[in-house]
Order: C-alpha cells, then structure tokens, then sequence
C-alpha cells in the first residue's frame, strides 16, 4: 500500500503545528509493513497532524484513537481526519491519556525525541520546523520515551504491537532496553539516513560536542522500533 502522504518538502500545514516530515513517512511505511493494523483498535501518540492516523485508518484499522496536548493539532488532525470518515477519533491530552481508552491492539507514536541544550546552547530553528514542544524532549531526548516505554504494557491489548520512531541521538539502545526491561519483545524494524532538516541543523554543533551525534555528520539516523507484547 502506497500512503497519500509521502511528499513531504513542502508540507501544505501551519507552523505552528509539527509539519510530517521523513520521521513520520519512515513510521507509515514501517506500519504498512508490518502488516498489523488492519481490524485492529490502534492509538497515535503525539499526533501531530493526525498524517499517521490517517493512514492507519486507511491501512484498514477498525478504529483509530489519536492523541495530542496541543489544541491547534487536534484541531488540524481532526481536519485531515475528515477524509477517512468516523474511523479517527482525536483527543486532546497528553499521550498518557490513551491508558484510558485502551488496551490497544497497536500502538503508533512519533514523540518529541531531540535533546535539548540545557544551557540553551544551540542555534535558532527556523519558524517553519513547527513548535519547539513538538520535537524538544529534554537533556537526553529522553523526556517522552522512557515514560512511553514504562507504559508500553498497559497500553497494548495481549498479543498487541507497538511502533515506535525516534532518532539515533536519543539512543535507541536504551529504548529497546527499556521495553525490554517492561517486558516485551524489542527490535529496530526500520531505519533510514536523512539529512539534518532545520531543527538537527540548528542543534547538531551541540549534539557533536556532547555525543549524541557523530562528529563531522550532516545526517542522522532514525529508526522504527517494533516492540510485543509477550
């Protein structure tokens, strides 16, 4: 299946909503792949746009429960979600709030995962990146990932699945641990090599120093994490 969403150098959204960008298409693609979300009850964590929800729902979900804090994303994926009829419903919340409607058969998140400066070192990101909260996760990237894992079993139904997308620089070793750690199964599914778009290009300098980015790089890995449940 071929998602309707795969041109992303110019997305047609607000600034003030996380434009879809190589993150999300890697994670629509790795969902597809997979082959787990048809006829089955699947959440979308930090939904941003709602991209991913859609095309979950389109990948055949029986009902798709997307989550987001920001009021202004709600509202943009409640738009976007228009195209697919009643199969999405948006909710505003934090990502946590989805305990309240699971178990989920499938799990699907893009959460803010850059670290960030606590010094505030790091140049400025230009206007069209989105909001800051939507990629900003802390002094590891670690802010929304490890409570995300920690909740892993409560979320997924037995048997469910969850996919996880995320960049080098926030450590994909210690997220397959920390699922691991919460008692499910764990891999990398997906991964590709993209060049630093305006948020890594401004931060990248620090990222270098502190090593959480290989010196010399103009381009970073992210991954697709695939984890059980046992």
């Amino acid at each position: 299946m071929t998602s309707a969403y795969t041109d992303f150098d110019t997305p047609e959204i607000a600034v003030d909503v996380y434009p879809p960008q190589e993150d999300s298409q890697l994670l629509i693609d790795a969902m597809v792949q997979a082959d787990v979300v048809p006829g089955a009850r699947v959440a979308d964590l930090c939904t941003g746009s709602g991209v991913v929800a859609v095309a979950a729902a389109v990948a055949g979900a029986k009902e798709v429960s997307a989550f987001d804090i920001c009021h202004k994303a709600v509202q943009r994926a409640r738009e976007e979600a228009l195209c697919v009829g009643n199969r999405v419903a948006v909710h505003r919340g934090s990502w946590a709030r989805a305990i309240e409607f699971g178990p989920f058969d499938v799990v699907l998140a893009n959460p803010p995962y850059v670290p960030v400066c606590p010094t505030g070192e790091g140049g400025a990101v230009a206007a069209t990146a989105g909001p800051s909260r939507a990629w900003d996760a802390g002094p590891d990237g670690r802010l929304v990932l490890d409570p995300m894992c920690a909740a892993a079993p409560r979320l997924l139904d037995e048997g469910g699945t969850m996919l996880i997308v995320q960049s080098e620089c926030s450590d994909v070793q210690r997220t397959l641990r920390a699922l691991r750690e919460h008692g499910m199964s764990a891999e990398v599914i997906a991964q590709q090599l993209i060049p630093f778009g305006p948020v890594m290009t401004a931060r990248a300098p620090w990222l270098m120093r502190a090593g959480l980015l290989s010196r010399g790089g103009r381009c970073e890995r992210i991954v697709v994490i695939r984890a059980d449940a046992l």
